[in-house]
């Protein structure tokens, strides 16, 4: 099974992270579309997702927003349904798209609300 461009990029990114990151922490996965941004805190181990956060919420929808402040609101509500878990330490899963833009303004969010990767 031959594997494209984007999936050994995600791929190597996750890699990397495993095996530098210690195995008490959670990953948390991006990704956005051109108009959202979600995310979702997943244990590995288990396979489950813990919390999660979108912008295509009734709520957030109708806020009429841009999107780079999408980013900002969804990943406050991350941060909030984290904290409400005690969940504080992660490891940043970007996936195929780069630290830039509107997922470093989703990174920098979290990290003021108290998240630490």
């Amino acid at each position: 099974m031959k594997l494209s461009k984007l999936e050994r990029k995600k791929y190597r990114v996750r890699n990397k992270l495993k095996n530098s990151s210690s195995k008490n922490r959670y990953r948390l996965s991006v990704s956005r579309s051109s108009k959202n941004i979600s995310a979702q805190i997943i244990d590995d181990i288990k396979k489950i997702t813990l919390v999660s956060a979108t912008s295509l919420k009734k709520e957030i929808k109708n806020q009429k927003k841009n999107k780079s402040e999408l980013s900002t609101i969804v990943a406050e509500m991350l941060a909030v349904k984290a904290k409400e878990k005690k969940i504080t330490k992660v490891y940043f899963d970007r996936g195929i798209y780069k630290y830039h833009g509107r997922v470093k303004i989703f990174a920098e969010t979290l990290r003021k609300n108290g998240m630490e990767f």
